[in-house]
């Protein structure tokens, strides 16, 4: 199955992305079409505002990227400087003349050109492109052939079976919107503390770096640690005072402390409930997949995954796995199961007996 993924994912990848959007856009189309609106109309309304939404941000965003290339020059006289002090110190401290650091360079410049000239960059470059156009493509026809997918769904399994896929189903109908919805709210939460915080500080493009650091932590772990360092880049850039650096960072810790502990299991939700370790081996191994699109596809697949073993006989113990209930945990539910039920049980022996 992996191999079937890390093959086909410029197909998979973008028709996992259309599932979840039509998963969280469906409300929006039953809200439209108790209004008396046809399905297409309401399918294709849903899915205007999704891109509208979309692009606002893309627009947002362009805005302060335009505003960061006017500062270029000042950038590069930095960059230029901290260039010539590196050099120095390279000089200084391994014996490396200036000669042979600029050998090095001009090798390393002719290996990343002839890498950039070869044919995998195109595909590089015009896979998310084919990405964004067949993500809008493939979301309008799962919402519009959605009976039939579940239709075929549940005759694939026996009749007896019925009742099962059909619960399956709607969970994971209902841990995705709870998912997504969440994530939503989630991801313009941080980005409000983020750009809060770093205006607070009087830090450059604190909007750009606010949005960019919320995008980045879709991605579970590992996006708050590279939107934190790219911050710090940034900010150093136009910034290089060590105490507004300093600020940066406990910003962003702060931020990621209030996200763990309040936003998450709040405003994300309590249905996902996946533990630490597969949540991160799956973000590494949707990663090794499929880039960043497969390490946030990660926890909602792994979300999926669990809802089938827990009701799947024989399949029982791998849901065990994924989940976050300790053994100590389950023995102590079991435990408060068994004192609610022995009251009823004694009381119902003290009337028989009476």
């Amino acid at each position: 199955m992996m191999v079937a993924i890390y093959l086909g994912q410029d197909i998979i990848v973008p028709l996992a992305l259309a599932g979840l959007l039509a998963v969280l856009l469906r409300p929006l189309e039953q809200r439209l079409m108790r209004m008396g609106i046809p399905k297409l109309i309401a399918i294709t309304l849903a899915l205007t505002l999704a891109i509208l939404v979309v692009s606002a941000v893309a627009v947002l965003i362009s805005m302060q990227v335009a505003d960061f290339s006017d500062e270029w020059p000042k950038l590069k006289r930095n960059i230029d400087h901290f260039y010539r002090d590196a050099r120095r110190w390279i000089r200084r401290e391994y014996s490396v003349s200036y000669r042979q650091q600029a050998e090095y360079l001009k090798n390393a410049q002719t290996k990343t050109l002839e890498t950039f000239q070869g044919p995998e960059t195109l595909g590089a470059v015009t896979g998310p492109l084919g990405t964004l156009i067949l993500i809008p493509i493939y979301t309008f026809l799962l919402l519009y052939y959605r009976a039939m997918l579940i239709h075929f769904s549940v005759v694939l399994f026996a009749e007896e079976q019925k009742h099962r896929v059909l619960e399956i189903l709607g969970e994971i109908k209902s841990i995705i919107q709870s998912y997504m919805v969440g994530l939503l709210l989630e991801t313009t939460a941080v980005a409000v503390l983020n750009s809060a915080g770093l205006l607070v500080l009087n830090v450059q493009y604190a909007i750009l770096l606010g949005v960019m650091a919320a995008i980045l932590n879709l991605v579970p772990y590992i996006g708050g640690l590279v939107a934190t360092a790219l911050a710090v880049m940034v900010t150093f850039i136009s910034h290089p005072e060590i105490d507004v650096l300093l600020g940066v960072v406990g910003i962003f810790i702060v931020v990621q402390i209030i996200d763990n502990n309040f936003l998450v299991p709040f405003i994300v939700g309590s249905k996902v409930k996946i533990n630490a370790l597969v949540s991160i081996v799956g973000v590494l191994v949707g990663g090794a997949l499929a880039g960043l699109s497969g390490m946030f596809l990660s926890i909602p697949a792994i979300a999926m995954m669990k809802v089938i073993f827990d009701r799947v006989e024989g399949l029982e113990p791998w849901g065990i796995l994924l989940g976050d209930q300790t053994p100590e945990q389950a023995n102590n539910n079991l435990f408060r199961f068994v004192n609610l039920k022995k009251p009823a049980a004694d009381d119902a022996k003290e009337e028989n007996q009476s």
